[in-house]
């Protein structure tokens, strides 16, 4: 199923940042020529996945296993998740099941322990990922939130 992705958009100092996507599933050059941001995919991908990523950050749920196989390995690594990961992927799940209602979303955050080992981090080679500042201000609000209900 392809949705229409969440997107948050912050203002800092004046000036905008797109700061993550969440989709449910998407074709063929999924994430090409990604140069920032975070993009959470919930679903299946096509083939070419992260060709030309320089920058950014992906984690795509990979529920068959395949992932590896669609993925355009050639500049970017595929990874386990760290707590670091985990905790960016909690607050999009969060974020998007409140956006949109998703029942893919409700479904993951409600199987959470039996399914993150199935989530894949994709990033650029050779690049340590810094989130920006206003990445750690949203993740931080969605656990703040989760925390006061």
């Amino acid at each position: 199923m392809v949705s229409r992705p969440t997107k948050r958009v912050i203002e800092v100092d004046g000036r905008r940042w797109e700061v993550s996507a969440v989709i449910e599933g998407l074709g063929d050059h999924g994430c090409e020529y990604m140069t920032g941001g975070v993009v959470l995919v919930l679903g299946a991908t096509g083939r070419n996945f992260a060709a030309g990523m320089t920058g950014g950050l992906a984690y795509v749920f990979d529920e068959e296993g395949s992932f590896s196989t669609r993925c355009n390995a050639e500049m970017v690594d595929l990874g386990a998740l760290d707590a670091e990961d985990e905790q960016n992927i909690r607050a999009l799940l969060t974020s998007h099941l409140d956006a949109t209602d998703s029942p893919r979303a409700a479904d993951l955050l409600d199987r959470w322990q039996s399914v993150r080992d199935r989530f894949v981090r994709v990033s650029p080679r050779g690049m340590k990922v810094q989130m920006p500042q206003a990445w750690l201000e949203l993740r931080e609000r969605v656990a703040d939130t989760q925390s006061a209900q």
